[in-house]
């Protein structure tokens, strides 16, 4: 019994001391600019940048949310989740014994991501107002995080992994959905928008503790790439 119970107290300090070192971050800021849009920003002027046709994201949501294979119960984070059309779908999927939490910057988007769920009875979405060094959502409270069109958006891509992992239920998974950065191949506004290409985002977020686990080709101007989190005693 003694041993049993020195065991599991080497084992508690090994994953604290793991959490303790993803978060004890000291980051620089990787794109001071590249939110000033969302400062202050208002829905209206928004949604139809967000939700309009020929935009990939938008385009295919329910395949989208078909792959992630949401079952009824589950806990979803759609972090930097704008003007909330995935955080609906997710609502309906998971059920009312799931929940949803819609996170982001601006609180604007937050009364009205709270808005749309009331009109539509979903009582499962929970709103939360962050900043780009937390997600402030509970440790242990999230089965899938789900980060689309987000991450490099991230001004402290660490930091705010760091956040996510802590929120990440021993294996949950991290989604995350960006723009395909290409030369000659992307955009010049993608060129020059996103700070970094699929390896480099792959490569950012095995050292936060995630391991990357798999690519879906579901979509041409994004890439779709699943992870899930990491042996706590072996990051």
């Amino acid at each position: 019994m003694k041993r049993l119970l020195f065991t599991l107290v080497f084992v508690l300090i090994d994953i604290l001391s793991v959490e303790f070192a993803f978060a004890n971050i000291d980051e620089q800021n990787v794109n001071p600019e590249i939110n000033r849009h969302y400062q202050g920003a208002e829905f209206e002027n928004w949604v139809g940048v967000f939700e309009r046709a020929g935009r990939e994201v938008f385009d295919q949501r329910h395949a989208v949310v078909q792959a992630l294979q949401l079952q009824p119960g589950m806990d979803i984070a759609d972090i930097g989740a704008g003007t909330g059309f995935y955080s609906l779908l997710f609502a309906k999927a998971v059920g009312g014994t799931g929940n949803v939490f819609a996170v982001d910057i601006t609180e604007d988007f937050i009364f009205n991501i709270n808005r749309r769920a009331r009109e539509q009875n979903l009582k499962n979405i929970h709103g939360v107002l962050n900043h780009q060094k937390d997600t402030l959502l509970a440790p242990g409270s999230i089965d899938l995080a789900f980060v689309c069109a987000t991450y490099h958006h991230f001004e402290y891509p660490q930091t705010m992994l760091a956040s996510i992992r802590r929120a990440v239920r021993p294996g949950g998974k991290l989604v995350i959905i960006d723009f395909r950065k290409q030369a000659n191949v992307s955009s010049e506004w993608v060129m020059t928008h996103v700070r970094s290409d699929k390896q480099t985002v792959i490569k950012e977020i095995e050292q936060a503790g995630f391991q990357f686990e798999s690519e879906s080709n579901l979509l041409k101007e994004n890439y779709f790439l699943w992870f899930v989190k990491g042996n706590d005693t072996q990051p």
